[in-house]
């Protein structure tokens, strides 16, 4: 008896099962692997999701850019950062300041 003679009664009996695990193992594999569907989907969402933040780091550094371009030329840009942040005046002005707990709220209204 030679090893094929030995094998084809083996292969009848247990190739389909055989067979059958294979392609188990083979569709696990697939769909759950390193580089499986699952594996596959969550790449695309983590695409997605550092394109949608490229696009909003874009449209901040334009609107940078704009703020640059601005303070470069328009000189009443820089006076009014000059007197809202840094407080400075003009030559002659006084800048009087009320503490925030004595200040009205920006929404109300005074009425008579």
């Amino acid at each position: 008896m030679d090893a094929n003679e030995k094998i084809q009664p083996f292969l009848r009996q247990y190739g389909t099962v055989l067979l059958g695990l294979l392609v188990l193992v083979l569709v696990v594999h697939d769909i759950f692997g390193t580089h499986g569907f699952l594996a596959m989907r969550h790449t695309q969402q983590e695409i997605k999701k550092v394109n949608a933040e490229l696009d909003q780091l874009n449209r901040e550094n334009l609107q940078l850019e704009q703020e640059v371009k601005e303070l470069k030329t328009d000189p009443q840009k820089i006076e009014k950062i000059a007197r809202d942040e840094l407080g400075l005046a003009k030559p002659g002005e006084v800048i009087i300041k009320i503490p925030r707990s004595q200040q009205l709220p920006q929404d109300s209204t005074v009425r008579r």
